[in-house]
């Protein structure tokens, strides 16, 4: 089984994450996809962030697909980091085929996650182009560290399979929503 990973803090979910996953399960040959709803993300301040099981609710309702589960695992095992949500999967799951998928705006500050070579060398991840974002990701410190083990975007559909590190840049993706977009200054959300 192949489960692409999509971990975020959902805040709000929208339609362009559900068009994300659907992009991925086609060009990444994925069964799954999991929408991991982070407690909160470290490098975003939780000031507006409502409440786990509001965005555990309004993330199942947006996905409305039977290949894409949510999920609130890294509060389950109780971390907010990518890192060790990683591992634990690896260790639990070790006959599942998991790749990280991730947007480009992402992928231009990964260099900043917690032990993002780690994160890099346990799983395989599919980037997915984010205009207006495509050539600060491709420049940035992680893009060049990885730029060696970077796959032909023809071969994506092979990405489950490839030994990590291995990452893809997905190109075709034009949305342009952002849950920072569908927010209000107090925190409220336009929903899509």
């Amino acid at each position: 089984m192949r489960i692409g990973l999509l971990g975020g803090s959902f805040n709000p979910p929208h339609l362009a994450h559900r068009a994300i996953s659907l992009f991925a399960l086609k060009r990444l040959k994925l069964d799954r996809v999991w929408w991991l709803v982070t407690p909160g993300n470290p490098l975003k301040s939780d000031s507006t962030l409502r409440d786990l099981t509001e965005r555990m609710a309004a993330a199942r309702h947006v996905a409305h697909d039977p290949r894409i589960e949510v999920s609130c695992l890294e509060s389950v095992i109780g971390t907010r980091y990518t890192v060790d949500t990683v591992r634990y999967l690896r260790r639990r799951a070790s006959g599942l085929r998991f790749v990280w998928i991730m947007g480009a705006d992402n992928l231009a500050q990964f260099h900043r996650w917690q032990d993002w070579r780690r994160i890099a060398s346990e799983v395989p991840i599919a980037v997915i182009d984010r205009p207006p974002q495509s050539f600060r990701a491709l420049a940035s410190p992680a893009a060049q560290a990885l730029a060696r083990y970077r796959i032909p975007e023809n071969q994506a559909g092979n990405l489950a399979e490839q030994r990590a590190p291995a990452w893809v840049f997905l190109t075709g993706m034009k949305l342009s929503v952002s849950s920072t977009g569908l927010r209000n200054r107090d925190g409220s959300w336009r929903l899509q």
